[in-house]
């Protein structure tokens, strides 16, 4: 058997220090990106903040740093590999920055503040443990989805508690008291009837809803209103609709509804803006908490004064403070590539969608695909995706998440390319005129677009009202 000698070339891109970190920085956010900077002035004692903010103090300063660059030369110390392209501060404001309005997004920390009522309770210590551990199984939602009967069976392997499924219950219909109303519930079932149950006035209405809610859940949810007509004996639609109401108006999801004002709040932070005047959309970037960093000039002489020994441990510290003032001057670098291309994207963004960003209107959305910005402006796909990925643009029309703008298209009889985002709009518009005693089935609202030239299967109509969070038209029904 004779060997065979081949050769094999293969062509591997690698990357280099200085663009991992550029793109590492690219999809971070703004308020991400503050954070990274705290870190790296952390982490490298060659960066500093440049706090010479008022020109007196810059002018009492001047001579001595004018005195530090002609003494010292960075070049003479590093190779043109090293120094070639760095700047050695970077300056995050400007006089004309725009204000940039943070959104609020309510938090969910209500365990502890269930906990706290919990604690309030005249009981005995083995049900307040109890009561901690069923606490810390509800989830966002306000429910225990997990079965109290392994519950029973956590409580005696992980804090060493026997406790039969009674005791279990009674220290749960303990929670399920608490506020907010609903919370500890163990199904949607259970979480309404609860909310019906605590109502301090109780009408005809509300004891009709809790008798729906506990025997005629299957047909509520399916929107069966001859049904539950039939077995409550009831023939007038208003009274139904008055039933109906006393259980649409309560709150499935009682975690999310937070109990005071005084919840925890996060912040979406808006890594651009686009204001309009005169009817021309123009664009900043948000700066702002960004400090101003500079290489650190004590490092710089420290590293002029180590050059000039010829000692072993010299050379050791020179190599030390010489890679400390390298990475910051990289990370200077880095940030100022970031600056330049989050706004080279996002203008050519703003651009591409000019029709709408000067107007607010969605109908003037263009398709747009990361490739179509890519071609453009002679970047990556990979790096338009790091800059739109998890950023806020603030328009006078709302704050948008910048990702939300991507989306594909189809041609209309005319060749027309038309945007996704239009044609769920379209679907949107249509489903809120509808008649909700007989609301658009899927089928119908194909039909809709079609009468627009707008030719797509039924089962893309379903996907895009899925996408937009709709029901299907059954669940949609009203009385």
């Amino acid at each position: 058997m004779a060997l065979k000698q081949t050769q094999k070339f293969n062509i591997l891109q690698k990357l280099s220090p200085q663009q991992i970190l550029l793109m590492k920085l690219l999809e971070l956010s703004t308020v991400a990106l503050e954070q990274r900077i705290k870190d790296e002035l952390d982490q490298n004692p060659a960066l500093e903040v440049d706090n010479l903010n008022d020109e007196e103090v810059i002018e009492s300063d001047s001579d001595e740093a004018d005195s530090v660059e002609d003494e010292f030369e960075m070049e003479d110390y590093m190779g043109d590999d090293e120094i070639d392209s760095y700047k050695y501060e970077i300056s995050n404001s400007s006089s004309n920055d725009e204000v940039f309005q943070a959104v609020a997004v309510q938090g969910s920390d209500f365990q502890s503040q269930i906990e706290e009522q919990l604690r309030l309770r005249d009981i005995t210590e083995e049900q307040l443990a109890i009561g901690l551990y069923l606490i810390g199984s509800i989830d966002d939602d306000g429910y225990i989805r997990r079965g109290l009967d392994l519950i029973v069976d956590d409580l005696a392997f992980s804090k060493n508690i026997q406790v039969s499924l009674k005791e279990l219950e009674d220290v749960l219909k303990i929670i399920q008291g608490f506020e907010p109303p609903g919370v500890g519930a163990r199904s949607l079932q259970e979480c309404l009837a609860i909310q019906l149950e605590r109502k301090p006035l109780k009408t005809k209405e509300t004891f009709f809803a809790i008798q729906i809610v506990k025997k005629m859940m299957d047909e509520f949810s399916k929107k069966n209103y001859n049904k539950i007509k039939r077995k409550l004996k009831i023939e007038d639609d208003e009274e139904l609709k008055e039933i109906i109401a006393e259980i649409t108006e309560l709150n499935p999801r009682p975690g999310n509804s937070g109990i005071d004002s005084s919840i925890n709040t996060s912040e979406i932070v808006p890594d651009f803006n686009i204001s309009v005047n005169d009817g021309v959309p123009e664009l900043s970037i948000n700066q702002r908490n960004l400090p101003e960093l500079k290489v650190s000039a004590d490092y710089i002489e420290m590293l002029k004064n180590y050059s000039r020994l010829k000692r072993k441990m010299a050379k050791e510290a020179t190599s030390f403070v010489k890679a400390k003032i390298q990475t910051a001057q990289w990370f200077i670098d880095a940030l100022q590539q970031r600056h330049k291309t989050m706004l080279l994207t996002m203008h050519t963004i703003m651009m591409y969608q000019y029709d709408y960003f000067s107007t607010g209107d969605e109908s003037k959305l263009k398709p747009m695909i990361l490739k179509d910005i890519s071609n453009i402006i002679d970047l990556e796909m990979s790096t338009i995706s790091r800059v739109t990925n998890s950023k806020y643009v603030q328009t006078p029309f709302g704050t948008f998440l910048l990702k939300s703008f991507f989306s594909s298209s189809m041609n209309n009889e005319d060749g027309q390319e038309i945007s996704s985002r239009k044609i769920k709009k379209i679907l949107e518009e249509s489903i809120a005129r509808e008649n909700k005693k007989k609301p658009l089935s899927d089928t119908a609202l194909r039909d809709v677009l079609m009468e627009k030239n707008l030719h797509i299967a039924r089962r893309t109509v379903s996907k895009y009202r899925e996408q937009l969070d709709i029901p299907e038209a059954r669940l949609r029904k009203e009385i």
